[in-house]
């Protein structure tokens, strides 16, 4: 029997360890950081010198941002694996903390200096602490499976709750007050996430801890396992070529188009292509060559789902890609292109609509608070006091900003206020969902991507509708709020279909020594769609300048529905390839 786990449920709220809670705290502050620097991030790029902007075109913003994100993602490899090998879950997540809060302090800098270098620092903080905060809950419940999925809900509404706040009142501050306000504020709370966290850590025991590897020359492999195919040095030299080529496309693709080609790293031309687009097909196709050198090397079963697991990972890429539209061309298209101003009774109706959601969330994290001091005051009084502090601090610039918006005779919405529907859709219908899952109606994994994509597409159709009116080559354009609520109220119901449900699909399809390999690639596909997010964004503005906004809406709408169309004829082929897994 672990004492530490059983010792952690000694001290319940709500029905679970007091230990989550103190994660939920933490991941919540860290997912206000990174959301609230993130719903700033491309305005703050594209805002005019006079709105105490950069003033670049909205294809740069683009460019480093979808590298940005995609960055944030490879990094977790990293750091998982750093975690895992050499300083324990715990050291990781403060690493992590304390690089994303210095990260946080560059950007409220604003110099070119300080944002650059705060952009390197958020993503290897991200990278040391995303996957430790999940790897800490599951050794909390290995002794526990049954209430596991209860202890993720929980969590869950952690991250949606930060995101909910960071968008809010980061986006406010930022938009409102300034700049250095908003990013500062996101660093602000990160160092909150990192001091709560910091005294209240040995509640965990020994979980989390510098890990202890005894040696093994050989591993064991369970019964159904498939023998080992271990990497040659052929296999790992195409694996770090592929890896080479494809950063330094991810890092060149912003840096030469910020420096107007005066850096770019592949300044030449093969066979007709530029050198940026032949370096990505060769990484490419280098990944692809791997696969079919691997892949005939596990018996037929193993090959067969790892084959299914790449067509989700596939269906993925194009996924983030569109979706991720939200804190970028969809960003801008709130700002520039969508009547953000009410008046008379529309006016007052946002105004309460906006403080009830702003009220009522507070008033349900603050009740649970409460409920942690109860139980963990005692032993961890500095944890709780800062974080009671944080609480003072959230509850007065709420209440100021709804000050300030009731004290006006009009309502100016924020563009990012409506990053915020995300947040409030997940939270309200994530019960529903869960539920058809659990029920006889429960669809089979491509018909929840099916459906994922085609709700992701109908979402584009609306703002597609939207924007049919503007001219082509519009720099501004007052469309309906409803169809930008629409399109995160879609999106939102596309993303519940897909993404709690992807890793699941991975841990079920590849041998138990396998996952940390296969979540490795999921991240990849993920980390490509991130990217991909950043060139759709930037081939909005040449679509718009040629062919209208409506259109560049309408294409990204294709691509979903086709995906849809295309997930749902395939699955007779991957109901074979995955041999009885649902």
């Amino acid at each position: 029997m672990n004492t530490d786990i059983e010792n952690l449920f000694k001290d319940k709220v709500l029905g679970h360890p007091a230990g989550l809670f103190v994660l939920f705290f933490t991941e919540m502050w860290e997912r206000f950081s990174y959301y609230g620097m993130r719903a700033l991030l491309v305005m703050f790029f594209t805002a005019s010198l006079l709105d105490e902007g950069w003033g670049w075109p909205r294809e740069y913003a683009f460019a480093i941002f979808g590298t940005y994100t995609s960055m944030v993602y490879l990094s977790t490899l990293l750091g998982g694996y750093v975690s895992d090998r050499k300083i324990g879950f715990r050291y990781a997540i403060l690493v992590g903390a304390l690089l994303m809060t210095l990260g946080h302090a560059c950007m409220a800098l604003e110099t070119e200096f300080f944002i650059y270098t705060g952009l390197i620092l958020l993503v290897f903080g991200s990278g040391f602490f995303k996957p430790n905060m999940t790897s800490i809950i599951s050794a909390m419940y290995a002794s526990r499976p049954e209430k596991k999925d209860g202890a993720y809900t929980i969590f869950y509404m952690g991250v949606n709750a930060g995101a909910f706040l960071g968008i809010l009142l980061c986006g406010y501050m930022g938009e409102q007050v300034g700049w250095s306000w908003g990013f500062g504020l996101a660093g602000i709370f990160m160092l909150f996430g990192l001091l709560q966290f910091w005294w209240a850590q040995d509640i965990f025991g020994s979980i989390g801890l510098k890990p202890k590897y005894a040696d093994q020359k050989e591993i064991e492999l369970g019964p159904d396992e498939p023998k080992l195919n271990p990497f040659t040095n052929f296999q790992l030299g195409i694996i770090a070529l592929a890896a080479v080529i494809g950063l330094a496309w991810i890092i060149n693709d912003p840096v030469a188009k910020i420096s107007e080609g005066a850096y770019n790293l592949f300044n030449f031309s093969v066979a007709g292509l530029d050198g940026s687009s032949f370096m990505i097909l060769l990484a490419l196709g280098l990944f692809i060559a791997l696969l079919a050198i691997r892949l005939p090397r596990y018996d037929k079963i193993t090959m067969d789902r790892m084959l299914a697991v790449m067509f989700f990972a596939f269906i993925t890429i194009f996924f983030w890609a569109i979706f991720e539209q939200a804190p970028s061309s969809l960003t801008i298209f709130a700002r520039d292109y969508t009547d953000r101003m009410l008046e008379g009774n529309s006016a007052l109706i946002f105004k309460v609509v906006d403080a009830l959601v702003t009220i009522v969330p507070l008033g349900v994290i603050t009740w649970v608070l409460f409920k942690l001091f109860g139980k963990t005051f005692v032993s961890y009084k500095w944890s709780n006091i800062i974080l009671g502090l944080s609480f003072v601090i959230i509850w007065a610039i709420a209440l100021y900003r709804l000050n300030d918006k009731f004290s006006q005779d009009v309502a100016e919405i924020d563009a990012s206020w409506f990053g915020i529907l995300n947040s409030l859709f997940i939270i309200t219908f994530a019960p529903l969902f869960s539920r058809w899952w659990e029920s006889k109606y429960n669809p089979n994994a491509n018909m929840k991507y099916a459906i994922g994509m085609f709700l992701l597409g109908l979402g584009m159709a609306c703002v597609a509708v939207g924007a049919s009116d503007i001219p082509v080559g519009a720099e501004t354009a007052s469309v309906s709020i409803i169809w930008l609520i629409l399109v995160y109220f879609f999106h939102t119901m596309g993303e519940l279909c897909v993404s709690p449900v992807a890793l699941s699909y991975v841990s079920k399809l590849v041998p138990g020594r396998m996952i940390a390999m296969m979540f490795g690639v999921w991240y990849l596909a993920v980390a490509i769609g991130m990217k991909l997010a950043g060139v759709f964004g930037e081939a909005s503005e040449e679509i718009a300048q040629t062919q209208g906004l409506s259109s560049f809406f309408w294409m990204l709408t294709a691509v979903a529905v086709g995906l849809s169309v295309f997930s749902a004829l395939m699955y007779p082929i991957i109901r074979k390839l995955m041999h009885g897994v649902r």
